[in-house]
């Protein structure tokens, strides 16, 4: 496999088309949602009792996660977003969907179910130092009859969307009865279908239009050991191989491989690997930065975007949000705020 680095360029008229055109964008998303909360202090002393930091609450804040987060990023850029999937009958839900209506994310395809918890993830930080985090959720497969449920829902908005965005982050909202109904469903009405993968589920995944795997995920979906890196991934072979066996095995269009700090490797059939070295000016947390990635990518394409122009954009996108403080998301103007101005 032939391979290339970053040459083109996102003209700046190019590039505002494609941003302005996210308005008139609608994605389905479905998958795990959470609600992330902030629990700030400080430290002063340490425990009498255990050794363990002693942290004096000052104040807490809420952001939606997973999913969630997704659904926020693609509202966030301009677009319109439906959100699909389940939380419990509890306290949590109304908090989480409270914050994703003010975000202006529709979320009549939640499901509430009585055997779930909505997934929280409690983090408790001092300063900028997280302390701890306490997760209370649900993490069995959600019952055939609930999918059922979720698929007839997202069949009735399907045919009205533009594309679709699965978040699997293991809490089982995602089955391979849902990847099932979802790829056959969006192969019918020719729609655009996005997932970012957990190689943990196992599930087949095959032939689907974007994956969206970090290095660790890549290895373990090709089935490889990774026990070497190349500063430059290009000439990372291991790397190579792995894109290679992907594309030939599990057949998505295209693969967008996030590598943290050296940026993102696009790879497509027929066509050079494309590495999109990072724009990232100071990493502060790079908590959702993932889903910030695969929302900017599926909205660019179905703005009318290259596979190229939407990696430069999602490569942008995340570069912005790294910068932030939890699970983030980036405005249009933060986007085109982060290329070279003229």
């Amino acid at each position: 496999m032939s391979s290339k680095t970053a040459g083109p360029r996102l003209e700046p008229e190019r590039r505002q088309q494609i941003v302005q055109g996210f308005q008139s964008v609608r994605v389905l998303v479905v998958g795990d949602v959470m609600l992330d909360q902030f629990i700030w202090g400080r430290v002063t002393r340490i425990s009498p009792e255990a050794p363990v930091p002693i942290v004096e609450f000052e104040r807490e804040s809420f952001m939606p996660g997973g999913a969630a987060n997704v659904a926020r990023n693609l509202t966030a850029l301009g677009s319109r977003a439906e959100l699909f999937g389940a939380v419990g009958k509890d306290p949590t839900a109304p908090v989480l969907t409270d914050l994703l209506r003010e975000e202006k994310v529709t979320c009549s395809g939640l499901l509430p179910c009585r055997s779930r918890l909505t997934s929280k993830k409690t983090r408790i930080v001092a300063g900028h130092q997280q302390v701890t985090r306490l997760d209370r959720e649900t993490r069995g497969d959600l019952p055939e009859a609930d999918v059922q449920r979720l698929l007839r829902r997202i069949e009735s908005r399907l045919p009205s969307a533009d594309a679709v965005i699965v978040g699997d982050y293991g809490k089982g909202v995602v089955t391979q009865v849902l990847v099932d109904g979802l790829r056959q469903r969006c192969r019918e009405l020719g729609k655009w279908l996005s997932l970012d993968p957990k190689p943990v589920h196992q599930l087949d995944i095959r032939g689907l239009s974007l994956i969206t795997p970090n290095r660790k995920e890549a290895f373990e979906l090709a089935g490889l050991s990774d026990d070497s890196r190349h500063a430059n991934p290009l000439h990372d072979v291991q790397l190579m191989r792995v894109a290679d066996k992907l594309l030939s095995t599990i057949q998505p269009a295209l693969i967008l491989i996030t590598l943290g700090e050296l940026g993102m490797l696009l790879c497509q059939r027929d066509h050079e690997p494309f590495h999109i070295p990072t724009v990232a000016q100071e990493v502060f947390d790079v908590s959702g930065a993932g889903d910030t990635v695969i929302a900017t990518f599926t909205l660019a394409i179905a703005a009318g975007a290259s596979p190229v122009e939407a990696a430069i954009l999602s490569n942008h996108a995340a570069g912005v949000v790294v910068g932030k403080f939890g699970t983030a998301t980036v405005t249009p103007a933060e986007l085109n705020a982060s290329f070279p101005q003229a």
